[in-house]
């Protein structure tokens, strides 16, 4: 009498090929992960020179005005002076003509300095960390 079923050790062979074959799509999906999806740690750009930048007069509506400094604190992978007229040039752009209220104001003062800061940070594509107030006096 002739037996088709399989014997104990063809079964055990099975099961080691379906293990094996398992355990390599997981390697192989683990590799994809890690060099084509994982996004690599980003590293955060070290503090460099502040640059000091001189007072500028701005004219508010109703004839006031606004005197501010600033300064700007670079990265330290610039390897050149920076030159302040872009963010003075910026400066100007957001705080020209507005009205007395709206400048003094500490919340809309925030404001007013978060849309410089990220005028100036555009401007400037990676050479600065942040931008400071020296000096903010209206009139």
């Amino acid at each position: 009498m002739a037996d088709n079923a399989a014997g104990p050790s063809d079964q055990g062979t099975g099961r080691k090929k379906l293990i094996l074959m398992a355990a390599l799509i997981v390697a192989i999906a683990g590799a994809g992960y890690w060099f084509l999806i994982r996004t690599p740690p980003q590293t955060s750009p070290e503090a460099g020179e502040v640059v000091v930048l001189e007072p500028i007069q701005l004219n508010l509506a109703g004839g006031r005005y606004l005197r501010v400094a600033m300064a700007l604190q670079a990265t330290t992978d610039v390897e050149e002076d920076i030159d302040g007229s872009r963010a003075l040039d910026a400066a100007i752009d957001v705080f020209s003509g507005l009205p007395l209220e709206e400048v003094d104001e500490p919340e809309s003062r925030a404001s007013l300095k978060d849309e410089l800061r990220e005028r100036v940070m555009d401007l400037y594509e990676g050479e600065l960390m942040d931008i400071y107030f020296t000096e903010f006096v209206t009139q």
